[in-house]
């Protein structure tokens, strides 16, 4: 996120499926469609991913602070 405040540049990402990284070695996967100036996350469709183990867990909020990285699974337009 930049200094000024601006929200992230994510709006290429919504309604796409993503793969979101998370602290603690966790994973999930799912479809964007929402985010704000923080980088918290409205995920939907979401699948958590362990290992060969994978469990649906719906729609969540995930906060900005514990994302590590976002991959998009799809191609995503440019901006």
């Amino acid at each position: 996120m930049s200094r000024s405040g601006q929200p992230p540049d994510l709006k290429k990402y919504m309604d796409k499926k993503l793969q979101i990284k998370l602290n603690a070695n966790r994973m999930v996967v799912g479809t964007l469609r929402g985010f704000d100036q923080f980088m918290n996350l409205v995920v939907d469709n979401t699948v958590e991913v362990s290992g060969d183990d994978k469990t649906d867990i719906g729609m969540v909020v995930i906060r900005g602070n514990s994302i590590v990285t976002v991959e998009a699974l799809e191609p995503v337009g440019r901006s």
